[in-house]
C-alpha cells in the first residue's frame, strides 16, 4: 500500500453545540485514497447522510499502522473530543506481515485510550487479500471480533464487505474502493454506527 499522508477533517456546516461528535479513525481505505478532489469517499458522505445533528470528523491518514495510529491518538482525542470513534487501522499491519500480537496490543491500547476519553468504539475489521496465505489471514480476521467480543465494543466485521469483491467497485491496485464504491461502504457502515449514536443520545 503506497504511503502517503492525507489527513482531513470534515466538519459539516452550521453545526448545533451539542452535536454528537463521530471521528473515522483509520488508514487510505477512509481517507480517500485514490479518489478525485471533486469525488468524496464514505466519510464526508457519512456526515452528510447523518445530517446536523452530528459532526463527522476524518482523522485518517493514508499508509498509517496501528503503531502510528498508537502514537497519533492521545493528541487527536484530546483535540476533537468525539462521542463515538469509528476504529478502522490495521490493513497495513497485515499488508507488511507484522506479527498478530503486535496489532492486538495495539488495538486494545488505543480502544483503552478512546474509552478513557469517554468514547465509545466501533471497531472496524478487515480481510487480507487470499495470496497472503489461510495462515495469517485467518487469524488476522478472526483477531477483530475477540477483541470487539473481550472488550465488549461495537464491531463491524469487514467495512468493504459489499465491494471487495466487485471488480467494478474497486481501484486497478485491488486493495482501495473507488469512486463508486463509496455510498456502498458508507451504507455498510451505518447500521452499526447508528445504535452508538442513539444509545449515546
Amino acid at each position: 500500500m503506497v504511503k502517503k499522508i492525507f489527513l482531513s477533517l470534515i466538519l459539516l456546516v452550521s453545526l448545533p453545540s451539542m452535536a454528537d461528535t463521530v471521528l473515522v479513525y483509520g488508514d487510505s481505505l477512509s481517507a480517500g485514497y485514490g479518489l478525485a478532489n471533486e469525488e468524496l469517499g464514505w466519510v464526508p458522505l457519512l456526515g452528510e447522510a447523518l445530517g446536523d445533528d452530528h459532526q463527522v470528523l476524518n482523522a485518517s491518514i493514508s499508509g498509517e499502522t496501528s503503531r502510528g495510529g498508537l502514537s497519533r491518538l492521545p493528541a487527536v482525542l484530546d483535540r476533537m473530543q468525539p462521542d463515538v470513534v469509528i476504529l478502522e487501522l490495521g490493513a497495513n499491519d497485515g499488508l507488511r506481515g507484522y506479527p498478530l500480537n503486535q496489532l492486538e496490543q495495539n488495538l486494545n491500547r488505543m480502544i483503552d485510550l478512546i474509552e478513557a476519553a469517554n468514547a465509545e468504539v466501533l471497531l472496524v475489521g478487515i480481510h487480507l487479500p487470499p495470496n497472503y496465505g489461510p495462515a495469517y489471514t485467518e487469524p488476522f480476521f478472526d483477531l477483530y471480533r475477540a477483541i470487539a467480543e473481550q472488550r465488549q465494543v461495537a464491531y463491524l466485521p469487514f467495512l468493504l464487505d459489499a465491494v471487495a469483491l466487485q471488480a467494478d467497485l474497486m481501484q486497478a491496485d485491488g486493495l482501495h474502493p473507488n469512486a463508486d464504491a463509496q455510498p456502498v461502504i458508507r451504507d455498510t457502515v451505518l447500521p452499526y454506527l447508528r445504535p452508538l449514536l442513539e444509545s449515546n443520545s
